[in-house]
């Protein structure tokens, strides 16, 4: 009975380190684990290679590698756990992994598979804030995959052709890019056959919001009771947008393959395209002799000539997350693979893939790569992405207000208030 009373008081006063005694496995039950991850050439070979090393460590456990298409990736997860066959392992990019913290979906991270014995000393392990998003209540669900930032890559041959120096002309500001685009932009009647920049139209809370917020906009207000704030700056984006689109100066659109998608073949289709440290890995993989030509460079995010913030792309995360539903052992051995991971921070870094550990991002490893210091200061002027529990409906309406007025010719002033309508209902409804 004196055991009894002892092992419930710990229980009540030191909760995890009670849970975290039972859950360990023997390591004698074999083990089977599903991971879930995006497509992507340069960390498909590197991830194999781990699970073959972790599997030889750990011989009863399992794992099965599988992706999905990055932008497909968010809606097949939730489709899979809405089914109740969601994967064991997986990882979803910052603002939706609040909807899998809040539905009861992730597991809690443990301790003991990663060798801590609080959640502080995991905490302590990263950079100031990186793990905010998945820190709730007090509770840890995720460990970062990746934190980043988007910048702007120029192809120097195609600036020069176009009468241009990368070295001097690069754009300042949204008004630069658009005189630029003009000046490259190539037509086939209507149809764009060569493209100065073009934005990341699938990525509207990341790329967008923050052309607003430097017109004095804000998606939500501080206290999260109102949406789509600033009326002024959120019609002026719109108006950009519209102009950008074939019913303005005709320099892009939703309907054409991603700029970041063609920007590493050099094959004069787009000069300037938005994305991560990451993409130079891909630039390496899919045209070495561009990549080593030095005919590329990477320069900060614009802002608008009339900005009253001075703000540059959201940073994100994606984070490794663990199903509440998988046993114990397999949330134990899921975390204990995670842990496995983040001992690779510059095997990872060489494929352009950033883990926020402060180990990482104070060697000499991560100061030495290529424009590091454009992405570091970038970051520091950045807002990080917006992140609740409707931030995956809130990016799919600016998606409807953006589409509306660049393929609809629907004015910017309708669309505003479409926007407005439905994202406030969305916020009055929690």
């Amino acid at each position: 009975m004196k055991c009894t009373a002892v092992c419930l008081m710990l229980a009540m006063l030191v909760p995890g380190m009670f849970l975290e005694a039972v859950q360990q496995p023997s390591g004698k039950e074999s083990v089977e684990l599903t991971y879930w991850t995006h497509e992507d050439p340069n960390r498909t070979p590197f991830e194999l290679r781990l699970i073959e090393e972790f599997q030889e460590s750990f011989p009863n456990v399992t794992i099965r590698r599988i992706t999905y298409p990055s932008t497909r990736v968010a809606e097949r997860l939730f489709s899979a756990f809405a089914a109740d066959q969601g994967p064991d392992i997986f990882h979803t990019q910052l603002e939706d992994s609040y909807a899998f913290i809040t539905g009861n979906l992730a597991a809690p991270v443990s301790l003991k598979a990663l060798e801590a014995e609080t959640t502080g000393q995991i905490l302590d392990r990263y950079v100031n804030g990186s793990l905010d998003p998945v820190y709730i209540d007090g509770v840890l669900y995720g460990i970062p995959l990746e934190v980043l930032n988007w910048s702007i890559y120029i192809n120097d041959r195609m600036f020069r052709a176009a009468g241009l120096d990368p070295e001097t002309d690069y754009p300042r500001t949204w008004e630069d890019m658009m005189r630029i685009s003009e000046q490259i932009v190539r037509r086939d009647g209507d149809v764009i056959t060569r493209r100065g920049f073009d934005f990341r139209y699938s990525d509207y809370l990341n790329a967008m919001v923050p052309m607003v917020e430097q017109l004095g906009g804000k998606l939500v207000s501080d206290d999260g009771k109102t949406a789509i704030v600033g009326k002024d700056a959120w019609i002026s984006f719109l108006e950009f947008m519209q102009q950008w689109g074939p019913y303005g100066k005709n320099l892009g659109s939703p309907s054409y393959q991603y700029a970041r998608f063609l920007f590493n073949f050099d094959r004069d289709e787009v000069a300037m395209a938005h994305t991560g440290m990451y993409q130079q890995a891909r630039i390496k993989a899919d045209n070495p002799e561009f990549y080593e030509s030095g005919e590329w460079r990477v320069v900060p995010f614009p802002v608008f000539e009339g900005a009253v913030h001075e703000v540059a792309s959201s940073h994100y995360g994606q984070y490794l997350m663990v199903n509440v539903k998988a046993s114990e052992a397999q949330q134990y051995y899921a975390w204990k693979f995670i842990h496995f991971m983040q001992q690779y921070a510059e095997e990872y870094l060489e494929i352009r893939i950033i883990q926020p550990s402060k180990a990482l991002m104070e060697s000499e490893l991560y100061l030495s790569m290529p424009y590091a210091e454009v992405f570091k200061e970038d970051m520091e002027r950045a807002n990080v992405v917006y992140h609740a529990q409707h931030s995956t409906r809130l990016q799919e309406l600016i998606q409807a207000a953006v589409e509306s007025v660049m393929l609809d010719n629907v004015s910017p002033q309708r669309a505003y208030a479409v926007l407005k309508a439905h994202a406030q209902e969305l916020l009055d409804k929690q």
